[in-house]
């Protein structure tokens, strides 16, 4: 495992980020809000795509250049040029502190069969579950609504839903399910959907050739498990490895190389601590059996939202590199990897532009970030020459 306590940082930037004014749903296309970013081998440029929003918190880009945002108090928005129109016909969800209308993304053959895919909390205030939802789109309009699946196990509301969707080019997808928070000892019950990697069939079932199938001692959707809260995921286009990001508790936030049937060990072990004492949380820092991060990130990233350099116009040395988001952390990190290892960060955008809340690289090559604030954004990022 890499550790590194102190990485490059940006050079200081007289441009300050102005004020942005107007309703929720105003949008500002094309704002350039830092028009000269220096960092390592790339220079940048950050244009606001829209502002107003209300805590977005996921982006799928839809063939004909519009973006659809979803907000976590329940809203899904469709970003079209300057102007932000409300998609009607969302599911009710139950949006209480971290819960609410969450991730979205699009089919990989959306432009044949049109579906819609997104996560939220669904129940009440005594007890919520992460579901699984896809819709198509007529217009302004959620149509032909099919819940494919929701956890199995009913929990106290407002905490570590996860809830990070990626589909994987086979017909199965990946959704991300938190510990839920109040009982972290869930993440190793192997029966239990908390705390764990799930691979779904795209209709919501259980793929053949799960990792568990055939074993009742696990709930057979599990692909990987002992996991906080994955907020982060991406398959990398160069090698098919799979990335996550996941939240730590004091410190302890991970990248893992997530490999089938692993167990990634919370909260046995952990290199987090204890939010009120500071002693080490769980058992060791490392155990048998238990799958050890591959990057711990310091200092704390709050790490949501990841996606892979890959094109675009960006420097030769960026292709390839990891981009995770950090929300505390305020910031974007580029990690450089080579043969599954991090082997260089550095720190891009700090306290720029606010909590980064997801990280995409949109069909046009450039990087989009969503800042999620109570007045947040989406921003691009494009390479300078």
């Amino acid at each position: 495992m890499y550790r590194l306590g102190s990485v490059s940082t940006l050079t200081a930037l007289t441009l300050a980020l102005p004020l942005l004014a107007g309703a929720p749903g105003s949008a500002h296309g094309q704002d350039v809000v830092l028009d000269e970013v220096s960092t390592q081998y790339q220079s940048l440029r950050v244009v606001q795509v829209a502002d107003g929003l209300d805590q977005p918190w996921g982006m799928a880009f839809l063939p004909d250049g519009r973006i659809l945002v979803t907000e976590r108090p329940g809203r899904m928005q469709i970003l079209d040029g300057g102007s932000v129109t409300e998609v009607t016909g969302v599911p009710s969800v139950h949006a209480q502190n971290q819960g609410g209308l969450l991730d979205v993304v699009l089919h990989p053959d959306y432009e044949s069969n049109g579906w819609i895919y997104f996560t939220y909390s669904k129940g009440d205030g005594d007890g919520t579950v992460p579901a699984l939802a896809r819709a198509r789109l007529d217009g302004n309009q959620l149509v032909d609504l099919e819940e494919l699946f929701e956890s199995n196990t009913v929990t106290s509301p407002g905490r570590h839903y996860g809830s990070r969707i990626l589909f994987l080019g086979d017909g199965t997808l990946f959704m991300s399910i938190g510990d839920r928070g109040a009982q972290p000892d869930r993440a190793q019950d192997t029966g239990d959907h908390s705390g764990s990697l799930l691979r779904l069939t795209e209709d919501g079932g259980v793929p053949p050739d799960n990792p568990f199938v055939g074993n009742d001692d696990y709930a057979p959707e599990i692909y990987s498990y002992g996991h906080r809260n994955i907020q982060g995921i991406v398959r990398h286009p160069d090698t098919g490895e799979i990335w996550a990001t996941e939240h730590g508790p004091r410190g302890g936030d991970e990248l893992n190389l997530i490999q089938p049937g692993e167990n990634y060990g919370w909260p046995v072990v952990s290199l987090g601590r204890d939010y009120g004492s500071q002693e080490p949380w769980g058992e060791a820092r490392s155990q048998p059996g238990m799958e050890d991060p591959v990057f711990e990130f310091l200092p704390t990233l709050a790490p949501s939202g990841l996606a892979v350099v890959s094109g675009g116009g960006f420097d030769s040395t960026w292709q390839g590199n990891l981009l995770a988001g950090g929300l505390r952390s305020q910031r974007v990190v580029r990690l450089v990897v080579e043969n599954s290892e991090v082997v260089h960060a550095e720190d891009l955008l700090v306290e720029e532009l606010g909590r980064v809340r997801d990280v995409r690289q949109g069909p046009d090559g450039f990087i989009y970030l969503a800042t999620g604030e109570s007045d947040g954004g989406i921003f691009r990022v494009e390479p300078l020459d």
